[in-house]
């Protein structure tokens, strides 16, 4: 390569936005995002193939019977066995989708289950073993969901944390914990929100003790089970057994877990991410507001991009952004003028700002 081409390269690649992509979690594809991938991917073959000749060889329903239907079922699509993979398949396509010639992605990062579809965009697990290890973590609660989850907000009006309403609630945990039969745990730190994870009798316990705000909170999750708790050793377990260390590669971007740990390429310990993937973050609580921390401080990025499908999870990253100030932002009025004026968070799953990731 001539002095010259080497200079427009580098020249190209500094002209692009820095952008760490972020991806969703379980209860993002609801009845909105019924036909996502129809819609929006129906170029995507490639991938839905390799997806569902897994699902069929699994005797399970195809994602693309199951985006294709004419009604939303919550009995159906919500199951871990078919939500897991369908969450999957809309992300990877979203993450396919981005333009690469204005964005250059620095890092990946993700939600809960978001953690093995960044596992999955960032090259540590090939699509054959992406889809095995998501279908099979999703089809983990096919005989009966363990424990559930509840999410609650430690958040004031402008999104800023409330100490206090935290305090109470880890006084709140503990009271319940000491009550016989009775186990709850915080399950994820989801930004402006803390999701607690527990067995029936611990998270009916604590629900009595929670004030109720905005009409809405406490929150049962539906068809969720108590992951990121020891509630789920068992799980961990099994998945260990029927899931090989040779699955994982080493990833082509950086990935920030649940920790704020961070997974670099080419340098990552296999057998530690194998460990944590299926170990630790399955049993220990999440810190999803921890690896937001870690991403803007670590890579400043430009722009933080959101895959699809649906666009939860842009409060929480908002409510993290405003806890460390970011860009000057302090209160949900300033976030919404910063969208307004120059978006930083750019979330896949809304029209006007998916038109903004795109080619």
């Amino acid at each position: 390569m001539s002095s010259t081409e080497t200079a427009n390269t580098a020249n190209a690649s500094e002209s692009k936005k820095r952008v760490v992509v972020i991806c969703p979690g379980r209860g993002t594809y609801n009845k909105e995002e019924l036909g996502y991938l129809q819609r929006l991917h129906s170029d995507k073959t490639e991938l839905v193939e390799v997806i569902d000749n897994y699902r069929t060889g699994q005797g399970q329903k195809t994602i693309s019977e199951l985006d294709g239907m004419d009604k939303y079922s919550m009995r159906l699509h919500t199951a871990g066995e078919n939500a897991s993979a369908l969450i999957y398949a809309c992300a990877a396509a979203d993450y396919q989708s981005i333009n690469r010639d204005e964005y250059d992605i620095v890092a990946v990062t993700g939600n809960s289950m978001g953690w093995y579809i960044a596992l999955a965009v960032a090259g540590a697990l090939k699509p054959e073993a992406a889809i095995e290890l998501i279908n099979t973590m999703g089809s983990m609660m096919t005989d009966g969901v363990i424990g559930g989850q509840m999410i609650y907000p430690v958040i004031n009006e402008d999104w800023q944390q409330d100490d206090e309403v935290k305090k109470q609630l880890l006084v709140w945990l503990e009271e319940v914990n000491r009550q016989e039969g009775a186990e709850v745990h915080i399950s994820i730190e989801l930004g402006g929100y803390l999701v607690f994870g527990g067995n029936k009798e611990g998270l009916a316990a604590l629900e009595l003790k929670l004030p109720v705000v905005q009409d809405r909170y406490p929150m049962n999750l539906f068809n969720h089970a108590a992951f990121h708790t020891p509630l789920l050793q068992g799980t961990s377990e099994k998945a260990k057994s029927l899931l090989a260390k040779s699955l994982f590669d080493k990833p082509d971007v950086p990935l920030i877990d649940g920790e704020g740990q961070i997974w670099q390429p080419y340098g990552a310990d296999l057998d530690a991410l194998y460990d944590y993937t299926l170990g630790t973050q399955v049993v220990a609580p999440y810190n999803f507001s921890k690896a937001i921390e870690v991403a803007i401080k670590e890579y400043a990025p430009d722009k933080l991009i959101i895959l699809g499908p649906g666009a939860t999870l842009g409060g929480a990253v908002a409510q993290s952004l405003i806890r460390h100030q970011w860009l000057g932002m302090n209160t949900k009025a300033d976030f919404i003028r910063q969208q307004k004026q120059e978006p930083f968070i750019l979330s896949m799953g809304l029209e006007d700002q998916r038109k903004l990731v795109l080619p």
